[in-house]
């Protein structure tokens, strides 16, 4: 049998670390010894010993290698990935994922006030020392701890949470006598900016297409009045060229035109524009509005904050802006005719 060329000094090397790997299966590892042994020459009967390969099978598997590398030897049947973990360990932490915070599991875990993936694989390594290669293990423990993923919101400072919950109790009880009331209208209020300034959000596309959006670099922008019935989920948007106490007490006509006969409960944050001498006069002049004001630092509890974030997502993102009017008209016209039944503390349009 003709004798084949020795390896070089690269393809021992990408043997040796092959074998090393720690991801390697025991017919892998083996089929790299067999190689690197014939490549020493080493007798037939102690190639068979050590890894229960042939002379020529040893050979077959030396030739391969030289021809396409290390992908030569890996083992492609396909099986059952090894669980690291046992099902006694892996029921241990799902139950302290499912009943405890990472920071009560020791002082290295004390600044963790939340899991992920990261801690989840640290309390695994240090408490079983076995360590997933992939975050997808970590995903399925998660998964069948019944957690969900959630990207954290962002916290005003100067948000009070025992006042927001305050003002929770005290708004519910008038919020409800309110929704009793055939006659009276609850709207919650809010403005925004739109701008030429192009937003952008993260889109799915087939592998290889890169998008590219137009940027303005003239930079323009108009306000926008946002009023949301929360009984019918219909809302009333009005352009602005800004926002000020002015222009407030200027929109408060408006919404009594679509109201005419109705008592109205206005509920909006503690702007100055709302709390201006100007606005408050259009409201006592107005005789049937009432208002109640959001905590400070807590859009969250504004279900018009959902509106704009709804209306952008269908309208204004990853668009480039030209004309900021016809945008805006387009962007009002959007939300005057779609539907938004979100809920204020509980009370929403068809419940």
């Amino acid at each position: 049998m003709k004798r084949s060329p020795k390896l070089n000094s690269q393809q021992v090397e990408a043997l040796h670390a092959f074998i090393q790997a720690g991801s390697r299966s025991g017919r892998e590892v083996r089929r790299a010894q067999a190689v690197l042994l014939t490549n020493q020459e080493v007798k037939a009967t102690a190639i068979t010993t050590i890894t229960g390969y042939r002379r020529r099978q040893a050979f077959d598997l030396r030739r391969k290698y030289v021809a396409r590398g290390v992908e030569a030897l890996k083992d492609n049947r396909k099986g059952k990935p090894k669980e690291l973990l046992t099902k006694k360990q892996r029921a241990e932490v799902i139950e302290v994922i499912k009943t405890k915070k990472p920071n009560a599991l020791g002082s290295y875990y004390r600044h963790y006030d939340y899991w992920t993936t990261g801690v989840l694989g640290e309390y695994i390594k240090r408490t079983y020392d076995a360590e997933y290669k992939s975050k997808t293990s970590h995903y399925l423990l998660f998964k069948e701890a019944r957690f969900t993923y959630h990207k954290p919101g962002r916290v005003s400072e100067r948000r009070n949470e025992q006042e927001v919950e305050e003002w929770r109790v005290k708004a519910a009880k008038r919020i409800k006598q309110a929704w009793n009331d055939p006659e009276t209208v609850i709207l919650t209020e809010d403005e925004m900016h739109l701008s030429t300034q192009t937003t952008v959000q993260k889109i799915w596309l087939p592998q290889g297409e890169y998008p590219k959006i137009e940027i303005a670099r003239k930079r323009d922008a108009r306000s926008i009045y946002g009023f949301l019935n929360v009984k019918t989920g219909t809302e009333h948007a009005f352009k602005t060229k800004w926002q000020n106490m002015y222009i407030t007490a200027g929109i408060i006509p408006e919404i009594r035109k679509l109201y005419p006969e109705k008592k109205i409960l206005l509920i909006w944050d503690q702007a100055g524009w709302h709390r201006g001498a100007e606005a408050q006069n259009a409201i006592r002049q107005d005789g049937g509005i009432e208002t109640i004001y959001f905590p400070a630092a807590a859009p969250d509890e504004n279900p018009q904050e959902h509106v704009w974030k709804s209306g952008r997502t269908q309208v204004t993102h990853n668009r480039f802006i030209q004309d900021i009017d016809a945008a805006t008209n387009e962007f009002i016209h959007h939300l005057n005719t779609t539907k938004f039944p979100y809920s204020l503390l509980g009370f929403s349009a068809g419940s």
